[in-house]
């Protein structure tokens, strides 16, 4: 029986927390053996530990997890990090807003062997302009360091081969921001078997949406800057597995 661990990073969400366990719990009861949903609380001020704590008496493949707050592609690798050293086979990751819809989820995981990672495609959103010009500047910013053209590469509704991820996981570093972002370029440029599928984006179901202006400027600039390193590493990678050392 395949082990599936679905993992979500949460921070200051009590107002949708208790929905997001009632929608994503039964995927992993459907599935059943090992499987888990891993939700870690990043450091919430709120009472989002609370709530995970209460619900993890009663639904025993719900883990909750709480970490020193370190955003949200630092509390990411930390739940893959988390899964990988649990023996999961595949791991999905989604968001903790209720912006998802679980249903969508089955069609994605029909095709988990054929793939190395399946990841939504978020064709038609409603969570705001700002959050869309974000992706645009990110793939505009992927296109001109990395030379690659990825349809949406932050996108929270992904599926993975673990035994895929846990090979290249080391070459992101250690609560690194844009974690999924690197993993999308990642796949990309090692030319893995990745499929993007359609999904539904919702707007945010509870809580406040942080982005601005000001943190979309700040955005770019930080992921060019971290971008150009971490592109170095990628390019290290390949040098190494094809020979080249020196």
């Amino acid at each position: 029986m395949e082990k599936l661990y679905i993992v979500i990073p949460a921070y200051n969400e009590q107002d949708t927390i208790k929905n997001v366990i009632d929608d994503w719990y039964p995927i992993v009861e459907k599935i059943g053996g090992e499987s888990k949903l891993v939700i870690i609380n990043d450091g919430s001020k709120d009472r989002t530990a609370e709530i995970l704590e209460q619900y993890s008496e009663s639904h025993e493949r719900l883990i909750g997890l709480t970490k020193e707050n370190g955003g949200h592609g630092a509390a990411v690798l930390y739940g893959y990090q988390y899964a990988l050293d649990a023996g999961a086979e595949y791991i999905f990751q989604t968001d903790s807003d209720g912006q998802t819809v679980s249903a969508e989820f089955w069609s994605f995981w029909k095709q988990r062997r054929s793939y190395d990672m399946v990841i939504g495609h978020r064709t038609k959103r409603k969570d705001g302009f700002s959050r869309i010009l974000v992706t645009k500047v990110l793939k505009l910013v992927l296109l001109l360091l990395f030379h690659v053209n990825v349809p949406d590469a932050n996108t929270p509704f992904r599926l993975m081969k673990a035994g895929t991820l846990a090979q290249y996981l080391p070459l992101i570093p250690p609560g690194y921001n844009l974690s999924n972002v690197i993993i999308s370029v990642i796949y990309k440029k090692k030319k893995l078997a990745v499929k993007y599928i359609p999904i539904t984006f919702r707007p945010r179901q509870g809580g406040v949406n942080s982005i601005n202006m000001k943190k979309i400027i700040g955005i770019g600039r930080q992921a060019w800057k971290d971008f150009r390193t971490i592109n170095k590493v990628i390019a290290g990678s390949t040098e190494e597995k094809n020979g080249y050392t020196g």
